[in-house]
Protein backbone atom coordinates (compact mmCIF):
# COMPACT_ATOMS: atom_id res chain seq x y z
CA UNK A 1 0.00 0.00 0.00
CA UNK A 2 1.58 3.21 -1.23
CA UNK A 3 -0.54 6.13 -0.10
CA UNK A 4 -2.44 7.80 2.74
CA UNK A 5 -5.66 9.73 2.18
CA UNK A 6 -6.21 12.85 4.31
CA UNK A 7 -9.64 14.38 4.76
CA UNK A 8 -9.21 18.06 5.64
CA UNK A 9 -12.67 19.26 6.61
CA UNK A 10 -12.44 23.02 7.10
CA UNK A 11 -14.75 25.91 7.86
CA UNK A 12 -15.37 26.99 4.29
CA UNK A 13 -14.44 23.93 2.23
CA UNK A 14 -13.95 20.18 2.29
CA UNK A 15 -10.64 18.96 0.92
CA UNK A 16 -8.98 15.63 0.33
CA UNK A 17 -5.31 14.99 -0.36
CA UNK A 18 -3.47 11.83 -1.35
CA UNK A 19 0.06 11.77 0.10
CA UNK A 20 2.85 9.36 -0.73
CA UNK A 21 5.47 8.04 1.71
CA UNK A 22 7.76 11.07 1.23
CA UNK A 23 4.97 13.53 2.01
CA UNK A 24 4.53 14.58 -1.61
CA UNK A 25 1.01 15.39 -2.77
CA UNK A 26 -0.16 13.00 -5.46
CA UNK A 27 -3.64 14.46 -5.84
CA UNK A 28 -5.85 17.13 -4.26
CA UNK A 29 -9.54 17.96 -4.54
CA UNK A 30 -11.51 20.73 -2.86
CA UNK A 31 -15.09 21.92 -2.77
CA UNK A 32 -16.59 24.90 -0.95
CA UNK A 33 -19.93 24.66 0.83
CA UNK A 34 -22.50 27.16 2.05
CA UNK A 35 -22.05 29.48 5.00
CA UNK A 36 -25.42 30.07 6.65
CA UNK A 37 -26.06 33.23 8.68
CA UNK A 38 -29.60 33.06 10.13
CA UNK A 39 -29.13 36.27 12.13
CA UNK A 40 -26.26 38.53 13.26
CA UNK A 41 -23.66 36.55 15.23
CA UNK A 42 -25.07 33.16 14.19
CA UNK A 43 -23.10 30.90 11.84
CA UNK A 44 -24.33 27.49 10.66
CA UNK A 45 -23.42 24.71 8.24
CA UNK A 46 -25.52 21.97 6.70
CA UNK A 47 -23.88 18.83 8.11
CA UNK A 48 -25.23 16.73 5.24
CA UNK A 49 -23.57 19.13 2.80
CA UNK A 50 -20.31 18.80 4.72
CA UNK A 51 -20.56 15.03 4.38
CA UNK A 52 -21.50 15.04 0.70
CA UNK A 53 -18.73 17.47 -0.26
CA UNK A 54 -16.15 15.60 1.83
CA UNK A 55 -17.03 12.24 0.31
CA UNK A 56 -17.08 13.73 -3.20
CA UNK A 57 -13.61 15.28 -2.93
CA UNK A 58 -12.21 12.09 -1.37
CA UNK A 59 -13.41 10.05 -4.33
CA UNK A 60 -12.19 12.74 -6.73
CA UNK A 61 -8.70 12.81 -5.17
CA UNK A 62 -8.37 9.03 -5.35
CA UNK A 63 -9.50 9.10 -8.98
CA UNK A 64 -7.10 11.90 -9.86
CA UNK A 65 -4.24 9.97 -8.28
CA UNK A 66 -5.11 7.05 -10.54
CA UNK A 67 -5.14 4.58 -7.66
CA UNK A 68 -7.53 2.09 -6.08
CA UNK A 69 -8.72 1.74 -2.49
CA UNK A 70 -6.40 -1.24 -2.04
CA UNK A 71 -3.37 1.04 -2.54
CA UNK A 72 -4.40 3.34 0.32
CA UNK A 73 -2.99 2.37 3.70
CA UNK A 74 -5.21 4.58 5.83
CA UNK A 75 -7.55 7.56 6.10
CA UNK A 76 -6.68 10.44 8.43
CA UNK A 77 -9.10 13.18 9.44
CA UNK A 78 -8.23 16.77 10.31
CA UNK A 79 -11.33 18.82 11.04
CA UNK A 80 -12.70 22.20 11.98
CA UNK A 81 -13.13 21.99 15.73
CA UNK A 82 -15.94 22.99 18.12
CA UNK A 83 -18.57 22.93 15.34
CA UNK A 84 -21.49 21.01 16.82
CA UNK A 85 -23.59 18.35 15.10
CA UNK A 86 -26.51 16.48 16.69
CA UNK A 87 -28.09 13.64 14.73
CA UNK A 88 -30.61 10.84 15.02
CA UNK A 89 -28.90 7.52 15.73
CA UNK A 90 -31.57 5.61 13.80
CA UNK A 91 -31.72 7.64 10.60
CA UNK A 92 -28.26 9.22 10.68
CA UNK A 93 -29.91 12.57 9.90
CA UNK A 94 -28.98 15.80 11.73
CA UNK A 95 -31.83 17.29 13.75
CA UNK A 96 -30.74 20.85 12.86
CA UNK A 97 -27.94 22.70 11.11
CA UNK A 98 -24.48 22.36 12.59
CA UNK A 99 -23.58 25.29 14.84
CA UNK A 100 -20.17 26.57 13.73
CA UNK A 101 -17.28 27.44 16.04
CA UNK A 102 -17.62 31.11 15.02
CA UNK A 103 -21.23 31.25 16.27
CA UNK A 104 -21.91 33.67 19.14
CA UNK A 105 -25.50 32.76 20.08
CA UNK A 106 -24.56 31.33 23.48
CA UNK A 107 -22.73 34.42 24.75
CA UNK A 108 -25.53 35.02 27.27
CA UNK A 109 -25.35 31.44 28.55
CA UNK A 110 -21.58 31.75 29.02
CA UNK A 111 -22.03 35.00 30.93
CA UNK A 112 -24.66 33.40 33.17
CA UNK A 113 -22.24 30.56 33.99
CA UNK A 114 -19.56 33.11 34.84
CA UNK A 115 -21.94 35.14 36.99
CA UNK A 116 -22.89 31.94 38.84
CA UNK A 117 -19.22 31.47 39.73
CA UNK A 118 -18.55 28.44 37.53
CA UNK A 119 -15.71 29.83 35.40
CA UNK A 120 -12.94 28.51 37.65
CA UNK A 121 -14.11 24.88 37.53
CA UNK A 122 -14.42 24.94 33.74
CA UNK A 123 -10.99 26.54 33.47
CA UNK A 124 -9.37 24.05 35.82
CA UNK A 125 -10.87 20.90 34.34
CA UNK A 126 -11.05 21.73 30.62
CA UNK A 127 -8.25 24.27 30.15
CA UNK A 128 -10.76 26.50 28.35
CA UNK A 129 -12.43 29.82 29.03
CA UNK A 130 -16.21 30.15 29.15
CA UNK A 131 -16.86 31.41 25.65
CA UNK A 132 -19.47 30.56 22.98
CA UNK A 133 -16.58 29.40 20.77
CA UNK A 134 -16.69 25.95 22.35
CA UNK A 135 -19.10 23.09 21.73
CA UNK A 136 -20.65 22.58 25.17
CA UNK A 137 -22.97 25.58 25.26
CA UNK A 138 -23.83 25.04 21.58
CA UNK A 139 -24.94 21.49 22.39
CA UNK A 140 -26.96 22.75 25.36
CA UNK A 141 -28.63 25.29 23.06
CA UNK A 142 -29.67 22.54 20.62
CA UNK A 143 -31.16 20.48 23.45
CA UNK A 144 -33.04 23.49 24.80
CA UNK A 145 -34.26 24.99 21.52
CA UNK A 146 -34.91 22.19 19.01
CA UNK A 147 -38.39 20.79 19.75
CA UNK A 148 -38.24 17.38 21.40
CA UNK A 149 -34.43 17.25 21.42
CA UNK A 150 -34.00 16.99 25.16
CA UNK A 151 -36.53 14.18 25.53
CA UNK A 152 -35.03 12.30 22.59
CA UNK A 153 -31.54 12.71 24.04
CA UNK A 154 -32.73 11.33 27.38
CA UNK A 155 -34.06 8.25 25.56
CA UNK A 156 -30.68 7.70 23.90
CA UNK A 157 -31.99 8.42 20.41
CA UNK A 158 -29.53 11.21 19.57
CA UNK A 159 -25.77 11.46 19.06
CA UNK A 160 -23.52 14.50 19.41
CA UNK A 161 -20.23 14.99 17.73
CA UNK A 162 -17.75 17.48 16.44
CA UNK A 163 -17.07 17.16 12.71
CA UNK A 164 -14.59 14.30 13.13
CA UNK A 165 -17.23 12.18 14.88
CA UNK A 166 -19.80 13.02 12.21
CA UNK A 167 -17.44 12.00 9.40
CA UNK A 168 -16.40 8.73 11.06
CA UNK A 169 -20.06 7.88 11.69
CA UNK A 170 -20.88 8.46 8.04
CA UNK A 171 -17.75 6.74 6.70
CA UNK A 172 -18.46 3.62 8.75
CA UNK A 173 -22.18 3.57 8.01
CA UNK A 174 -23.04 4.39 11.62
CA UNK A 175 -20.87 1.63 13.10
CA UNK A 176 -18.50 3.95 15.00
CA UNK A 177 -19.27 6.91 17.24
CA UNK A 178 -15.81 8.10 18.30
CA UNK A 179 -13.62 11.16 18.72
CA UNK A 180 -10.07 11.84 19.90
CA UNK A 181 -8.78 13.89 22.86
CA UNK A 182 -7.72 16.85 20.69
CA UNK A 183 -11.35 17.35 19.67
CA UNK A 184 -12.91 16.26 22.96
CA UNK A 185 -10.79 18.83 24.79
CA UNK A 186 -12.57 21.61 22.83
CA UNK A 187 -16.07 20.88 24.12
CA UNK A 188 -16.11 22.30 27.70
CA UNK A 189 -17.19 18.76 28.68
CA UNK A 190 -13.88 16.89 28.76
CA UNK A 191 -11.57 16.76 31.78
CA UNK A 192 -8.05 17.10 30.35
CA UNK A 193 -6.50 15.77 33.55
CA UNK A 194 -8.55 12.57 33.84
CA UNK A 195 -8.92 12.23 30.03
CA UNK A 196 -12.64 11.51 30.31
CA UNK A 197 -15.95 13.28 30.02
CA UNK A 198 -16.62 15.18 33.26
CA UNK A 199 -19.94 14.30 34.91
CA UNK A 200 -20.13 17.50 36.95
CA UNK A 201 -19.65 19.69 33.88
CA UNK A 202 -22.16 17.60 31.94
CA UNK A 203 -24.69 18.21 34.71
CA UNK A 204 -24.05 21.97 34.69
CA UNK A 205 -24.80 22.15 30.98
CA UNK A 206 -27.60 19.57 31.08
CA UNK A 207 -25.91 17.18 28.65
CA UNK A 208 -26.63 13.42 28.96
CA UNK A 209 -23.48 11.29 28.73
CA UNK A 210 -25.31 8.95 26.33
CA UNK A 211 -25.04 11.63 23.63
CA UNK A 212 -21.26 11.61 23.63
CA UNK A 213 -18.78 9.71 21.47
CA UNK A 214 -16.17 7.30 22.80
CA UNK A 215 -12.80 9.02 23.18
CA UNK A 216 -10.06 7.03 21.44
CA UNK A 217 -6.42 8.00 20.86
CA UNK A 218 -5.43 10.29 17.98
CA UNK A 219 -3.62 7.49 16.15
CA UNK A 220 -5.26 4.07 16.10
CA UNK A 221 -7.52 2.00 13.84
CA UNK A 222 -11.11 3.02 14.61
CA UNK A 223 -12.82 1.00 11.89
CA UNK A 224 -12.98 0.49 8.14
CA UNK A 225 -14.79 2.75 5.74
CA UNK A 226 -17.76 1.51 3.74
CA UNK A 227 -19.23 2.83 0.50
CA UNK A 228 -16.96 4.36 -2.17
CA UNK A 229 -13.93 4.21 0.18
CA UNK A 230 -14.71 0.66 1.31
CA UNK A 231 -12.02 -1.31 3.09
CA UNK A 232 -9.72 1.58 3.98
CA UNK A 233 -9.01 1.82 7.72
CA UNK A 234 -9.73 5.15 9.40
CA UNK A 235 -6.81 5.47 11.78
CA UNK A 236 -6.03 9.11 12.52
CA UNK A 237 -8.10 11.94 14.00
CA UNK A 238 -7.04 15.37 15.17
CA UNK A 239 -8.60 18.79 15.34
CA UNK A 240 -7.21 20.86 12.50
CA UNK A 241 -4.89 23.00 14.63
CA UNK A 242 -3.40 20.07 16.52
CA UNK A 243 -3.03 18.25 13.20
CA UNK A 244 -1.10 21.22 11.84
CA UNK A 245 1.13 21.24 14.94
CA UNK A 246 1.93 17.57 14.30
CA UNK A 247 2.30 18.13 10.56
CA UNK A 248 4.80 20.91 11.23
CA UNK A 249 6.78 18.39 13.28
CA UNK A 250 6.46 20.58 16.37
CA UNK A 251 6.73 17.43 18.44
CA UNK A 252 9.18 18.75 21.05
CA UNK A 253 8.31 21.10 23.93
CA UNK A 254 8.99 24.74 23.02
CA UNK A 255 8.17 24.40 19.32
CA UNK A 256 5.31 26.50 17.94
CA UNK A 257 3.31 26.94 14.77
CA UNK A 258 0.75 29.41 13.53
CA UNK A 259 -1.93 28.50 10.99
CA UNK A 260 -3.41 31.27 8.87
CA UNK A 261 -6.81 30.06 7.78
CA UNK A 262 -10.29 31.49 8.26
CA UNK A 263 -9.07 32.19 11.77
CA UNK A 264 -5.52 32.24 13.08
CA UNK A 265 -4.29 29.64 15.54
CA UNK A 266 -0.97 29.54 17.34
CA UNK A 267 -0.04 26.41 19.30
CA UNK A 268 3.00 25.83 21.50
CA UNK A 269 3.93 22.26 22.36
CA UNK A 270 4.38 21.87 26.14
CA UNK A 271 4.99 18.09 26.06
CA UNK A 272 3.42 16.01 28.81
CA UNK A 273 3.28 19.12 31.03
CA UNK A 274 -0.15 20.69 31.39
CA UNK A 275 0.51 24.46 31.59
CA UNK A 276 -2.33 26.50 33.05
CA UNK A 277 -2.61 29.89 31.38
CA UNK A 278 -2.57 33.11 33.38
CA UNK A 279 -2.96 35.22 30.24
CA UNK A 280 -6.26 34.13 28.72
CA UNK A 281 -4.84 31.40 26.50
CA UNK A 282 -6.20 27.86 26.27
CA UNK A 283 -4.62 24.71 27.62
CA UNK A 284 -5.53 21.94 25.23
CA UNK A 285 -4.65 18.36 24.35
CA UNK A 286 -2.26 18.27 21.40
CA UNK A 287 -2.69 14.54 20.76
CA UNK A 288 -2.65 11.17 22.44
CA UNK A 289 -0.51 8.45 20.86
CA UNK A 290 0.09 5.07 22.42
CA UNK A 291 -1.23 6.07 25.83
CA UNK A 292 0.96 9.19 25.97
CA UNK A 293 -0.96 12.48 26.13
CA UNK A 294 0.81 15.67 25.10
CA UNK A 295 -0.48 19.18 25.63
CA UNK A 296 -0.29 22.60 24.03
CA UNK A 297 -0.98 26.21 24.83
CA UNK A 298 -3.20 27.79 22.19
CA UNK A 299 -4.20 31.26 21.17
CA UNK A 300 -7.24 31.41 18.89
CA UNK A 301 -7.85 34.43 16.66
CA UNK A 302 -11.34 34.26 15.15
CA UNK A 303 -10.82 36.31 11.98
CA UNK A 304 -7.63 36.12 9.92
CA UNK A 305 -8.02 35.00 6.30
CA UNK A 306 -11.73 35.78 6.65
CA UNK A 307 -10.86 39.50 6.67
CA UNK A 308 -9.51 39.10 3.13
CA UNK A 309 -12.74 37.35 2.11
CA UNK A 310 -14.62 40.34 3.52
CA UNK A 311 -12.51 42.76 1.47
CA UNK A 312 -13.56 40.70 -1.57
CA UNK A 313 -17.20 39.87 -0.82
CA UNK A 314 -18.29 42.58 1.62
CA UNK A 315 -16.33 45.66 0.56
CA UNK A 316 -15.68 44.64 -3.06
CA UNK A 317 -12.22 46.24 -3.30
CA UNK A 318 -10.57 43.08 -4.66
CA UNK A 319 -11.85 40.52 -7.16
CA UNK A 320 -10.06 37.50 -5.72
CA UNK A 321 -8.31 36.85 -2.42
CA UNK A 322 -4.94 36.63 -4.15
CA UNK A 323 -5.28 40.27 -5.28
CA UNK A 324 -4.89 41.57 -1.73
CA UNK A 325 -1.09 41.34 -1.70
CA UNK A 326 -0.72 43.46 -4.84
CA UNK A 327 -3.18 46.08 -3.58
CA UNK A 328 -1.60 46.24 -0.11
CA UNK A 329 1.91 46.44 -1.57
CA UNK A 330 0.94 49.45 -3.69
CA UNK A 331 1.39 51.66 -0.62
CA UNK A 332 4.46 51.82 1.62
CA UNK A 333 2.45 51.43 4.82
CA UNK A 334 -1.08 51.71 6.18
CA UNK A 335 -0.62 55.46 6.80
CA UNK A 336 -1.97 55.26 10.34
CA UNK A 337 -5.00 53.10 9.51
CA UNK A 338 -5.69 50.18 11.88
CA UNK A 339 -8.29 47.52 11.18
CA UNK A 340 -9.58 45.32 14.03
CA UNK A 341 -11.55 42.51 12.32
CA UNK A 342 -13.70 41.61 15.32
CA UNK A 343 -16.62 40.55 13.11
CA UNK A 344 -17.62 37.79 15.55
CA UNK A 345 -16.02 39.19 18.68
CA UNK A 346 -12.43 38.86 19.86
CA UNK A 347 -10.69 35.61 20.76
CA UNK A 348 -7.42 35.23 22.65
CA UNK A 349 -6.20 36.95 24.69
CA UNK A 350 -9.26 39.23 24.99
CA UNK A 351 -12.28 36.87 24.83
CA UNK A 352 -14.87 39.57 24.19
CA UNK A 353 -17.91 38.21 22.30
CA UNK A 354 -19.37 41.73 22.29
CA UNK A 355 -16.54 43.35 20.33
CA UNK A 356 -17.15 44.21 16.68
CA UNK A 357 -15.05 45.15 13.65
CA UNK A 358 -13.45 48.57 13.75
CA UNK A 359 -11.37 50.67 11.35
CA UNK A 360 -9.66 53.68 12.93
CA UNK A 361 -7.21 56.32 11.74
CA UNK A 362 -9.00 57.09 8.47
CA UNK A 363 -8.32 60.43 6.77
CA UNK A 364 -9.31 61.95 3.42
CA UNK A 365 -6.05 60.55 2.09
CA UNK A 366 -6.93 56.96 3.04
CA UNK A 367 -7.49 54.62 0.10
CA UNK A 368 -8.58 51.07 -0.54
CA UNK A 369 -4.90 50.12 -0.55
CA UNK A 370 -4.42 51.47 2.97
CA UNK A 371 -7.45 49.52 4.19
CA UNK A 372 -6.15 46.35 2.49
CA UNK A 373 -2.73 46.80 4.07
CA UNK A 374 -4.27 47.42 7.48
CA UNK A 375 -6.36 44.27 7.05
CA UNK A 376 -3.24 42.17 6.38
CA UNK A 377 -1.38 43.82 9.22
CA UNK A 378 -4.26 43.02 11.59
CA UNK A 379 -3.51 39.32 11.12
CA UNK A 380 0.11 39.83 12.17
CA UNK A 381 -0.80 42.11 15.08
CA UNK A 382 -3.31 39.61 16.47
CA UNK A 383 -0.64 36.90 16.24
CA UNK A 384 1.82 39.12 18.13
CA UNK A 385 -0.70 39.61 20.96
CA UNK A 386 -1.09 35.85 21.25
CA UNK A 387 2.65 35.17 21.17
CA UNK A 388 3.30 37.68 23.94
CA UNK A 389 0.75 35.93 26.17
CA UNK A 390 2.16 32.51 25.23
CA UNK A 391 5.71 33.43 26.17
CA UNK A 392 4.53 34.87 29.49
CA UNK A 393 2.60 31.69 30.34
CA UNK A 394 5.26 29.20 29.32
CA UNK A 395 8.41 31.06 30.30
CA UNK A 396 9.73 30.06 26.86
CA UNK A 397 11.02 32.68 24.41
CA UNK A 398 10.24 31.38 20.94
CA UNK A 399 13.23 31.06 18.64
CA UNK A 400 11.16 30.78 15.47
CA UNK A 401 7.57 30.42 14.33
CA UNK A 402 6.58 27.77 11.79
CA UNK A 403 3.69 28.91 9.61
CA UNK A 404 1.12 27.31 7.35
CA UNK A 405 -2.36 27.85 5.93
CA UNK A 406 -3.55 29.83 2.92
CA UNK A 407 -2.40 33.28 4.01
CA UNK A 408 1.10 31.99 4.80
CA UNK A 409 1.67 32.12 1.02
CA UNK A 410 1.34 35.91 1.20
CA UNK A 411 4.96 37.09 1.29
CA UNK A 412 4.08 40.65 2.31
CA UNK A 413 2.16 39.36 5.34
CA UNK A 414 4.86 36.87 6.34
CA UNK A 415 7.58 39.52 6.18
CA UNK A 416 5.51 41.89 8.29
CA UNK A 417 4.83 39.02 10.70
CA UNK A 418 8.57 38.44 11.16
CA UNK A 419 9.11 42.18 11.62
CA UNK A 420 6.41 42.51 14.30
CA UNK A 421 7.48 39.37 16.20
CA UNK A 422 11.21 40.00 15.89
CA UNK A 423 11.93 36.31 15.19
CA UNK A 424 12.30 34.23 12.01
CA UNK A 425 9.09 33.00 10.40
CA UNK A 426 9.58 29.67 8.60
CA UNK A 427 7.28 28.40 5.86
CA UNK A 428 7.67 24.71 4.95
CA UNK A 429 7.80 23.21 1.47
CA UNK A 430 4.56 21.30 2.09
CA UNK A 431 2.09 24.02 3.00
CA UNK A 432 -0.75 21.54 3.52
CA UNK A 433 0.35 20.83 7.06
CA UNK A 434 -3.13 20.33 8.50
CA UNK A 435 -3.96 17.54 6.07
CA UNK A 436 -0.39 16.23 6.34
CA UNK A 437 -0.70 16.00 10.14
CA UNK A 438 -3.90 13.97 9.82
CA UNK A 439 -2.17 11.72 7.29
CA UNK A 440 0.84 11.25 9.59
CA UNK A 441 -1.30 10.20 12.55
CA UNK A 442 -3.19 7.71 10.36
CA UNK A 443 -0.04 6.31 8.75
CA UNK A 444 1.73 5.81 12.08
CA UNK A 445 -1.21 3.77 13.41
CA UNK A 446 -1.00 1.21 10.60
CA UNK A 447 2.80 1.07 10.32
CA UNK A 448 2.98 3.02 7.05
CA UNK A 449 5.61 5.12 8.83
CA UNK A 450 7.55 3.38 11.58
CA UNK A 451 7.95 6.33 13.92
CA UNK A 452 8.12 10.11 14.17
CA UNK A 453 11.73 10.00 13.03
CA UNK A 454 10.52 8.74 9.66
CA UNK A 455 8.29 11.80 9.41
CA UNK A 456 10.97 14.31 10.39
CA UNK A 457 12.90 13.57 7.23
CA UNK A 458 9.90 14.78 5.20
CA UNK A 459 9.72 18.28 6.74
CA UNK A 460 11.71 20.86 4.77
CA UNK A 461 11.69 24.68 4.90
CA UNK A 462 10.63 26.56 1.78
CA UNK A 463 11.45 30.10 2.90
CA UNK A 464 12.56 31.81 6.09
CA UNK A 465 11.49 35.42 6.65
CA UNK A 466 14.02 37.25 8.82
CA UNK A 467 13.02 40.39 10.77
CA UNK A 468 14.01 43.53 8.85
CA UNK A 469 11.95 46.50 10.07
CA UNK A 470 12.98 47.11 13.69
CA UNK A 471 10.28 49.81 14.06
CA UNK A 472 7.39 47.42 13.40
CA UNK A 473 7.01 46.22 17.03
CA UNK A 474 6.49 49.85 18.13
CA UNK A 475 3.24 49.92 16.16
CA UNK A 476 1.73 47.38 18.56
CA UNK A 477 0.94 50.23 20.95
CA UNK A 478 -1.28 51.95 18.37
CA UNK A 479 -2.80 48.59 17.40
CA UNK A 480 -3.81 47.94 21.00
CA UNK A 481 -5.47 51.36 21.21
CA UNK A 482 -7.55 50.34 18.20
CA UNK A 483 -8.44 47.00 19.84
CA UNK A 484 -9.70 48.89 22.89
CA UNK A 485 -12.06 50.88 20.64
CA UNK A 486 -13.63 47.65 19.34
CA UNK A 487 -14.38 46.08 22.71
CA UNK A 488 -17.89 45.77 24.19
CA UNK A 489 -19.35 47.47 21.11
CA UNK A 490 -22.72 45.74 21.16
CA UNK A 491 -25.04 45.49 24.20
CA UNK A 492 -24.64 42.48 26.46
CA UNK A 493 -27.77 40.54 25.64
CA UNK A 494 -29.62 38.61 28.33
Amino acid sequence: MKYVLALDQGTTSSRAIVFDHSGAIRALAQKEFRQIFPQPGWVEHDAEEIWSTQLAVAVEAVTRAGITNSEIAAIGIANQRETTVVWDRGTGKPICNAIVWQDRRTAGRCRDLKDAGHEAIFRERTGLVLDPYFSGTKLAWVLDNIPGARDRAARGELAFGTIDSWLVWKLTGGAKHVTDPSNASRTLLFNIQSSDWDDELLKMLGVPRSLLPEVKSSSEAYGDSVGPLAGIPISGIAGDQQAALFGQLCTEPGMAKNTYGTGCFMLLNTGTKLVASRNQLLTTVAWRIGGRTEYALEGSVFVAGAVVQWLRDGLGIIKSSSDVETLAASVANSDGVYFVPAFVGLGAPHWDPYARGTIVGLTRGSTAAHVARAALESIAFQTADVMEAMQADSGIRLQQLRVDGGASQNNLLMQFQADVLGIPVVRPTVSETTAWGGACLAGLAVGYWKNQGDLAANWKPDRTFQPQDTRAPERLTEWRRAVDRSKSWIPHES
